[in-house]
């Protein structure tokens, strides 16, 4: 992992959308850095922002103050160096296989030929466990294969970064845990890049290297905390960032020097 130029640069970002009554402020001049190779979490209560900011990165919600780049250009529309993966299960196309599925996307983003895609498709399928169920129609897959077939697609585009939002939220715990392993366990062999939106902070312990504390609405920036892969380091940052965010407003040395 590089600290020259980051891949990622948030500077100043304000993010508001009207309601019918209101005009709603989602996150207050966010600032943060993600580079080559990162774990980088977006992590804070419900209402904070954290999906919206991400949105946002993605090229589907254009800032009212501050600005996104990835590479050094502005971020201004989506593209296919940013794939998302969403928490919903129905992400997939129902009538294409686990393999078409992946392979669609490198046809329709990346213009490879049907052969190219397909054997590219067939790697990540590959990486993420599903051989088998190559030729398999989604409703045959249970939720984690789902998801795990949405993160093959997001990888087979070889996207600069992959943004996850609470990509695991809806699986049961015991499920969830093995997606956060095998999340961590694709990583070890190529180093992506991911920016992973959580509400959960021993998840964001777990798949992070580097933390975004978010504060509730609107979202701002509590902290930047190091992760730590040591148990008994983890449990005390669980305390400390449960703290910080639901009971003490950290002083202005602390969250610098986290």
């Amino acid at each position: 992992m590089t600290h020259s130029e980051p891949l990622l640069s948030v500077r100043g970002v304000t993010i508001q959308y009207k309601t019918p009554q209101h005009l709603i402020t989602a996150t207050y001049r966010v600032d943060f850095d993600v580079h080559q190779g990162d774990r980088f979490i977006l992590l804070g209560p419900s209402g904070c922002g954290k999906s919206t900011l991400q949105k946002a990165v993605g090229g589907y919600i254009t800032p009212c103050e501050g600005e996104i780049r990835l590479k050094g250009q502005k971020v201004k529309e989506p593209g296919p160096d940013r794939m998302m993966v969403f928490q919903e299960f129905d992400q997939l196309l129902p009538w294409k296989t686990v393999k078409q599925n992946v392979a669609f996307a490198l046809q329709t983003a990346k213009r490879l030929s049907r052969a190219e895609a397909e054997e590219r498709a067939m790697h990540y399928v590959c990486k993420v466990g599903l051989e088998k169920f190559a030729n398999s129609h989604p409703h045959m897959l249970s939720g984690g294969m789902k998801q795990r077939v949405a993160i093959a697609r997001g990888m087979a585009m070889e996207p600069d970064i992959l943004l996850m939002d609470e990509p695991f939220a809806a699986l049961d715990a015991l499920t969830r845990r093995r997606m956060q392993d095998e999340l961590l366990a694709l990583w070890e062999e190529t180093h992506f890049t991911v920016l992973f939106v959580t509400h959960s902070i021993a998840e964001a312990i777990k798949i992070g290297n580097r933390i975004l504390l978010l504060s509730p609405h609107p979202g701002r920036v509590k902290a930047e905390i190091n992760s730590t892969t040591d148990p008994i380091e983890a449990a005390r940052l669980e305390k400390r960032i449960h703290e910080m965010l639901f009971v003490n407003e950290p002083d202005e040395e602390e969250a610098e020097h986290a």
